[in-house]
């Protein structure tokens, strides 16, 4: 795919760029925007553009006939089971590989007739405006989830200014950053023990790829979220934040406030409140949560290991729901060291392999204490200046400091260290790139 390559940056999205800015109009900038998408879908998955496409054919064209029939829900029902239908198939029972983006443009996909049937929506009887909107290439690959009333008027009606183009582009190298520097020298630690056998797990060892995939997941997915909402404000789109620091959280229904907001905010309208959200008594809520969080995890695959992730949040958000005392004062410290544990607890089934894997590895956090021998030694070797600088860096980040700094500081001294920091950062990413080449987006694969 051409975003696994260095020519992404220095030839597909120059060039798109200025042919963008180079065309007057909306329409002509639309078609760049179009034509761009289709290719760089194209040159990944030369066979699959062909689905892409085709989907947005048959719910386009569902959609015009739901607002003409008489049974509207009878069609809304037909694209709800196609769309589905296609996303299991291909996620699911086959082993066929999996197209890239497939979960979140079918999700988008949905939005759209949905609330076309909803009458929250206008029609829209444009097919190249309906696929620009589901095929843009900055989130098509791994999101965000954009919802269709969130950027339909901006498709055919958006604003231009260097500004705003300089803070895309600042966001976008500070996204690239995320993933080449942070993520991907995490990756390497975390892959390695995982690949380890399992009679060499020891407590230090399985603690230190808990905890430490917890950041490379995260500046891995945020990244590349930061790099599509950099992207979208460089061509005038004003796409929704995907994380907003989530592992500042003192409660894991906090934490889903703050990550991958756009999956759990499209979960809450188009699930949560179809069930009955929280209007039908408190079991039926806490039911409703559960089902929730058992298909965020189904979202992500078949495999029980993501099944129990979700669960797991599902289980905590209902107990804190159950327990918690309006108007009682929270401990935010022990809020969040308990929202840790959960968190990193979870998030060793899902980044293991089989149940079975998960299983050795949560042993070991708990009872491997025997630190002695060639697998300490192993767990040290992973670590020099540089990647203890990068972890060191990794732990800062998860914080927000930008708005802790702007009120001790000037703001446009925070914004120029911002640029500048941004200068530096894209040279090293550059040469990161050059020399250990591309890492695939974690998210790429869901």
């Amino acid at each position: 795919m051409i975003f696994s390559s260095i020519s992404f940056l220095i030839l597909f999205l120059p060039l798109t760029v200025f042919f963008y800015y180079l065309l007057p109009g909306i329409k002509c900038r639309n078609a760049v925007l179009l034509i761009a998408s289709v290719v760089f879908y194209a040159l990944g998955e030369p066979v699959y553009i062909f689905l892409l496409i085709g989907s947005s054919l048959v719910n386009y064209a569902l959609a015009r006939i739901m607002c003409r029939c008489r049974h509207p829900e009878k069609i809304l029902t037909a694209a709800v089971v196609l769309d589905i239908g296609m996303l299991c198939f291909f996620k699911y029972p086959t082993g066929l590989p999996l197209p890239i983006g497939i979960s979140f443009y079918t999700f988008q996909i949905l939005s759209y007739v949905i609330d076309v049937y909803r009458d929250r929506t206008n029609l829209q009887k444009n097919f190249f405006s309906l696929f620009l909107y589901i095929s843009f290439f900055p989130q098509l690959a791994a999101g965000p989830i954009i919802k269709y009333n969130d950027i339909r008027d901006q498709i055919d009606r958006r604003s231009f200014s260097a500004e705003k183009a300089a803070e895309g582009l600042r966001r976008f190298i500070y996204g690239l950053g995320k993933k080449v520097l942070l993520s991907n020298t995490i990756a390497v630690i975390v892959d390695g023990i995982y690949g380890w056998e399992y009679c060499d797990y020891n407590a230090a060892a399985a603690w230190t790829a808990a905890v430490l995939y917890c950041l490379q997941l995260y500046y891995d997915f945020s990244g590349y979220s930061d790099m599509a909402i950099g992207l979208g404000r460089i061509f005038g789109f004003d796409i929704k934040e995907n994380f907003r620091y989530p592992y500042e959280s003192s409660s894991i229904r906090e934490f889903w406030r703050r990550w991958h907001i756009s999956l759990s905010s499209w979960f809450k309208e188009y699930l949560y409140i179809p069930l009955g959200g929280n209007r039908k008594g408190k079991a039926r809520t806490y039911i409703n949560k559960l089902i929730v969080f058992f298909c965020t995890g189904f979202w992500h695959g078949a495999d029980i290991t993501f099944i129990i992730w979700g669960l797991i949040h599902g289980i905590f958000s209902v107990l804190e729901e159950k327990v918690s005392q309006p108007g009682k004062r929270k401990n935010t410290f022990i809020g969040w060291l308990y929202t840790a544990f959960v968190v990193c607890i979870a998030f060793v089934f899902f980044r293991s392999d089989t149940i079975v894997q998960a299983g050795h590895f949560l042993a070991a956090m708990f009872t491997g204490f025997d630190l002695s021998g060639p697998s300490f030694v192993r767990l040290v070797s992973y670590f020099d200046k540089f990647t203890i600088t990068v972890i060191v860096l990794a732990f800062a980040g998860m914080f927000d400091w930008k708005d802790r700094m702007e009120t001790i500081l000037p703001r446009k001294l925070v914004l120029a260290a911002e640029y500048a920091g941004s200068v530096v950062c894209l040279l090293l990413c550059l040469m990161s790139l050059a020399v250990n080449g591309y890492h695939p987006f974690i998210y790429f694969r869901f």
